[in-house]
């Protein structure tokens, strides 16, 4: 639904003071009124709009909010029955001879009726969305995570279980904590969209970690071991001989958790050889002497 900017129903600019308000609603307000215009529905409705747009930015509250979250999240967090709650303007209009029984008067008098059979219909409330910072470490082990945001202006905390294995991008429901529902209809809920950070060390592939670890080219040709870290600790690994760069060593069950399960992903550590920018004569003689042995 595209809701009116009631700046425009004005004709202000966004930052209008209450005085250019009030000047600009008063003006329009006398010049569609009912008693200018009689039989005009549509002059009727532009009246009931001005009103509308005059209820909210009259109302400091109303009007932070309606700048702060824009037209569509200010009908999020107010029905029409908020806007017009304590709504008067009966002082503006004295000098026109327009009391508080005036047609002006009726016609809201109407427009409360309606409002107060719209309450009635019971509507749940919309959901709230927002982002939830997870390291890679709370990703992984899972982590109590406490969470503040603002519901109709006033500002909540509550604590949230981050499950381990958790992914980037899931949705964490936090069930009733939306806007409040219309007519007693139950409120929506909030969604906790994970952010997941990354490491310096580890990286991640679904459920499995990849770690990179270097050796020499001796260790590559002949064989080694050497410590490889895991979320866990670390742990040795052996290196076998011949082994080609780039090649991942597997280790069962030092990944992430899959998420609602008992078991994990692996842990693959990528083997890097490192092969030497300088030599000194000694290692260039015999690599010359390798080289015509075939290596």
């Amino acid at each position: 639904m595209d809701y009116k900017d009631y700046y425009q129903v004005l004709g202000l600019k966004k930052g209008a003071s209450s005085e250019e308000i009030k000047r600009a609603y008063r003006k329009l307000a006398l010049q569609y009124h009912p008693d200018k215009n009689q039989g005009n529905k549509e002059a009727e409705e532009k009246f009931k709009e001005i009103n509308e747009a005059y209820a909210v930015l009259s109302d400091p509250q109303k009007k932070e909010q309606f700048d702060q979250f824009g037209a569509t999240g200010f009908h999020q967090r107010y029905s029409q029955e908020d806007i017009f709650r304590g709504f008067d303007v009966g002082d503006l209009f004295k000098d026109k001879g327009f009391g508080t029984d005036d047609i002006f008067f009726r016609i809201f008098s109407s427009a409360g009726e309606q409002r107060s059979r719209m309450k009635t219909r019971k509507q749940r409330g919309e959901d709230f969305t927002m982002e939830l910072p997870v390291t890679f470490s709370e990703a992984y082990f899972g982590a109590e995570k406490r969470v503040a945001f603002l519901r109709r202006g006033v500002r909540e905390e509550l604590s949230v279980k981050v499950p381990g294995g958790v992914v980037d991008g899931a949705k964490l429901r936090i069930a009733s904590k939306g806007d409040s529902g219309a007519g007693g209809g139950p409120a929506g809920d909030l969604y906790l969209v994970v952010k997941a950070g990354s490491d310096p060390v580890f990286s991640r592939e679904n459920d499995d970690i990849v770690v990179e670890r270097s050796i020499r080219l001796t260790e590559a040709a002949l064989g080694t071991s050497l410590e490889a870290p895991t979320m866990e600790g670390n742990k040795r690994i052996k290196i076998p001989a011949g082994i080609q760069p780039g090649t991942k060593i597997r280790l069962k069950g030092f990944g992430f958790p899959h998420m609602g399960k008992t078991t994990k992903g692996d842990l693959y550590v990528k083997v890097n050889v490192k092969v030497p920018t300088q030599l000194t004569e000694a290692q260039k003689k015999l690599l010359d002497e390798l080289s015509g042995m075939g290596l």
